[in-house]
């Protein structure tokens, strides 16, 4: 089963995923174009289109072209990309994206209007995003590259934390998986479940630099020699990993690889590994990454992973795509239910034969009510 990436966080973030998506638009149009990206601090605003002013109205409300404009140049510096290299139906289709999520964005924002949320509400979900980055430094770094501050992001997620409980109201009761539901979904699938042949192993590595010279690479290997020893004289293999792997987190881990079958490891690495007993040590195996010494902790036979193992799993993986399906119902209701007169010209159809890897064009009627 290929992991999905659950939709929890997706309803709270809603009012960045207009930069995010027109992102993603313009690296793929910029690979149509067979072009290298330049670096971010060297970007040059994108010039922009002729495009009407308003570029549209929604219920009456009109979406500027300079936001338009802005979403589209902060979309340019978070991508990384050289836009002076987009045809300018390349930008068009960049903008219709955009302009696609500003007008779900203000028709969520305005459905959220009346949900309140705390500081302290903001503060956490801002804690969960810089979670995702090594360390506060790495975090400001992506939050300028993409042309904002702390304190603008912090009310996007105001905003979206508001939008996530109104989606929330609406999906009520649209999202439960009952263990039935996840054990038909088991039996449906069984040969999602089968699993081969798995070892758990720890290992210590000594890394040898690809070109080292002979002398680095010998002094790895003794290197490795003396640790082998240690260990088979009794020494404890996590504590010897902790002292001496050069492996990264090695250290924090003890040199833990936990389960893994053949074909996840690099050959020398694999067979050495599952030609061993539990509790058997290597003599230090070279591979590409250097040598190591390996200590087989555990194994598992190849057979099909019971249902009561999986059924955590399987009932969240159940639950984010009922929950994906009512958002987007809810989302394509709520457009529906609108007046929404899109002003920007159509996107040329692309010619027959062209690179079907970028996204779609966005619909040519002008307005959805």
């Amino acid at each position: 089963m290929k992991p999905v990436i659950s939709p929890s966080r997706l309803a709270a973030l809603l009012s960045c995923t207009t930069l995010l998506g027109a992102s993603h638009a313009l690296r793929a149009a910029d690979k149509t174009a067979a072009t290298p990206a330049a670096t971010p601090s060297a970007t040059p605003a994108a010039k922009p289109l002729d495009l009407p002013d308003p570029v549209a109205t929604v219920n009456g409300e009109k979406i500027s072209k300079a936001q338009l404009e802005e979403a589209f140049n902060n979309a340019v510096k978070m991508s990384g990309m050289d836009p002076s290299k987009l045809t300018e139906d390349q930008k068009l289709a960049g903008y219709h994206k955009l302009l696609d999520d500003l007008i779900t964005e203000k028709l969520l924002k305005a459905k959220a209007a009346d949900y309140k949320i705390t500081d302290a509400e903001v503060d956490a979900e801002l804690a969960k995003v810089k979670k995702n980055f090594p360390d506060e430094k790495a975090f400001e770094a992506q939050l300028q590259q993409a042309g904002q501050t702390e304190d603008k992001l912090k009310g996007l997620i105001k905003d979206g934390l508001a939008e996530r409980k109104w989606v929330d109201s609406q999906t009520a009761g649209k999202v439960e998986v009952t263990d039935a539901d996840a054990e038909a979904f088991y039996k449906a699938n069984t040969k999602e479940f089968a699993q081969p042949d798995q070892v758990r192993a720890s290992h210590i590595l000594f890394m040898v630099p690809q070109g080292a010279p002979d002398s680095e690479v010998k002094k790895k290997e003794a290197a490795a020699e003396k640790a082998y020893e240690r260990a088979k004289k009794g020494e404890d293999f996590t504590k010897l990993a902790k002292e001496l792997t050069e492996e990264p987190n090695g250290k924090e881990t003890g040199g833990d690889l936990n389960f893994f079958s053949k074909d996840q490891m690099v050959p020398e690495f694999a067979n050495a590994a599952f030609g061993m007993k539990v509790g058997d040590i290597s003599k230090p195996v070279k591979t590409q990454f250097g040598y190591h010494v390996i200590k087989v902790t555990d194994k598992k036979a190849a057979g099909t992973v019971p249902f009561d193992q999986v059924k955590p799993q399987l009932i969240a993986y159940l639950k984010s795509q009922k929950q994906q399906a009512a958002v987007q119902e809810v989302i394509g209701k709520l457009r529906s239910d609108a007046k929404i007169v899109n002003n920007l010209p159509a996107v040329k159809a692309p010619a027959p034969g062209a690179d079907a890897g970028a996204d779609a064009p966005a619909p040519e009627a002008k307005s959805e009510n």
